[in-house]
C-alpha cells in the first residue's frame, strides 16, 4: 500500500543547517523517499532525535521531538507506549546513541518496542567538533584523543544482536536507493528495527568509510545481503561466502571447483544469533562489509504485550469506575 502524500510534502520550511558535503543530506532525502512507501498515514508519523546530526526533525514536515542528549529511545519509546498506532522514527548519531543514550538503547532494543532506529555512525562527534565516541578507530588522532584514543570501539550490530535485537541492518550515505529500501524494509518490520548508516562528517571525519563507500572499489569491500539468496559480491558477482570451521571465508567462484551451491545461503529470520553476528562483525580488508538487512526475527512488541495485558487488568479488576475505587474496601463517615 503506497500512502497518497510524497516526499515533496514531508519536506519543511526550514533551512537545513548541515555542512555542505555531509552525508546528513543524503540521509534526509532517502528518508522522504521512503516514508510515503510505506503505507502510513502522514499524520501518524513521528521523528524523534537526541543531538548533533539529528536535528533532523526539523526538516521533516511531521509530527516530531528534538529532545536532549542521549535521550531519544526513552522519549521515542514513551511516544510509542502512550499511543502505539504512531510510526515513531529515531534518528541518532553514535555519540548520542552509544554513549550517553547507550543504557536506554540497549533496553529499547531489549524490550523490542515497534521503533525505526535510524543510527548515523561518522565515528566522531560531528556537533561538539570532532571528539572520539564510541565508533571511533582505536589508536585515532582527535580533539579529545590528541595521543590516539585507547579504546576499543562498539560495532553497533553486534551490540544491537547482543541486546537480544531482532532486527538490525546496514547501509551507506551515498547510495540513496539502497538507504530508501532498507529504510522501508526496517519501517514494514514489527519490533524494533536498528538501521546503521556509515556516514560522512566532511568536516571533523572526512572519508572514515572510504575504503568500504568509495563508488570505484565498493563492489569488491561491500556485499549487499538479501534473505533467502547466496552470499555473492563482487564487481563481477564472482565471490562469496562460505563457513570454514568457526569462520567466515571469501572465496572465488569457479576456483578450485567452487560454485554457487557452495554458497551461504542468507537467512535473515532464524533466531540463531551466531552467523547474524559473524556478519554484523566483518571487517575489511580480509572480508567484505555487510550491508543491507542481516538480522530480522520475529517477535512480540513489548507495546502489543502491555496493551493485552492492561485490557486483561480492566477486565479482572472489580473497580470499573472512580466511584468504585472511592467506594471501595473499608470506608467510614465523618458527623
Amino acid at each position: 500500500m503506497t500512502a497518497t502524500y510524497t516526499a515533496k510534502d514531508l519536506k519543511s520550511s526550514s533551512e537545513v543547517k548541515w555542512c555542505a558535503g555531509c552525508g546528513d543530506h543524503a540521509i534526509l532525502n532517502a528518508l522522504q523517499k521512503a516514508m510515503p512507501e510505506i503505507g502510513v498515514n502522514h499524520e501518524d508519523l513521528v521523528v524523534v532525535s537526541g543531538i548533533g546530526s539529528s536535528r533532523l526533525p526539523y526538516y521533516m514536515e511531521t509530527y516530531g521531538m528534538h529532545t536532549i542528549h542521549g535521550r531519544a529511545s526513552a522519549i521515542a519509546s514513551g511516544v510509542k507506549t502512550a499511543n502505539p498506532k504512531l510510526h515513531v522514527w529515531q534518528i541518532t548519531g553514535d555519540g548520542d546513541c552509544l554513549a550517553i543514550g547507550g543504557n536506554h538503547f540497549i533496553h529499547t532494543v531489549r524490550r523490542n518496542i515497534d521503533l525505526n532506529i535510524i543510527l548515523f555512525n561518522n565515528q566522531i562527534y560531528g556537533l561538539t567538533k570532532g571528539q572520539y565516541s564510541p565508533t571511533t578507530k582505536k589508536g585515532q588522532i582527535t580533539k579529545s584523543s590528541p595521543h590516539g584514543t585507547i579504546e576499543n570501539p562498539f560495532n553497533p550490530g553486534e551490540l544491537t544482536i547482543g541486546a537480544q535485537g531482532t532486527f538490525f541492518a546496514r547501509t551507506t550515505d551515498n547510495n540513496i536507493p539502497q538507504m530508501t529500501e532498507v529504510m522501508k524494509e526496517a519501517a514494514l518490520f514489527k519490533g524494533t528495527s536498528v538501521v546503521e548508516i556509515l556516514q560522512n562528517c566532511i568536516i571533523f571525519n572526512n572519508a572514515t568509510h572510504e575504503y568500504v563507500t568509495n563508488r570505484d572499489t565498493r563492489n569488491d569491500r561491500q556485499i549487499f545481503l538479501e534473505h533467502g539468496k547466496p552470499m555473492l559480491f563482487g564487481e563481477k558477482n564472482d565471490k562469496g561466502l562460505v563457513l570454514k570451521g568457526l569462520s567466515l571465508k571469501v572465496v572465488n567462484l569457479g576456483k578450485n571447483g567452487i560454485t554457487e551451491a557452495d554458497i551461504l545461503v542468507h537467512d535473515a529470520t532464524t533466531p540463531d544469533t551466531t552467523l547474524h553476528t559473524m556478519l554484523a562483525n566483518m571487517k575489511s580488508p580480509y572480508l567484505p562489509v555487510a550491508m543491507g538487512v542481516i538480522r530480522k526475527v520475529k517477535a512480540d512488541t513489548y507495546e502489543s504485550l502491555l496493551e493485552k495485558q492492561i485490557e486483561t487488568a480492566k477486565k479482572e479488576s472489580e473497580i470499573k469506575t472512580l466511584n468504585d475505587l472511592f467506594y471501595g474496601g473499608d470506608t467510614w463517615e465523618v458527623k
